[in-house]
């Protein structure tokens, strides 16, 4: 059976994740400058519209990144037992 590594599969999920945002903030500036274009929004609006997108996009990478960290740090808490634990307690016969 082929080795499977868990951490390389959650960080291609984390890099499709942020590579969806990025694609989304793309799509998004594109309406926005079409709708500028349209005249269906002015020029300030859309600059305030596209300010806010890049924000929400930022904010959204941060929780991610953060997420991304408390699951390794569990990983590798779970992974280490104190030695004085198990020295400590007595066998049982």
């Amino acid at each position: 059976m082929a080795d499977f590594d868990l951490g390389d599969g959650l960080r291609k999920v984390v890099l499709a994740g942020i590579g969806a945002l990025a694609t989304g903030y793309e799509k998004g500036s594109e309406l926005v400058d079409d709708l500028v274009k349209k005249g269906e929004l002015t020029v300030e609006q859309g600059k305030s519209l596209n300010t806010e997108l890049k924000r929400k996009v930022g904010e959204s990478l941060v929780k991610d990144a953060d997420k991304d960290d408390e699951k390794r740090a569990a990983k590798s808490d779970d992974a280490e037992t104190p030695a004085e634990e198990t020295e400590d307690k007595p066998s049982e016969v």
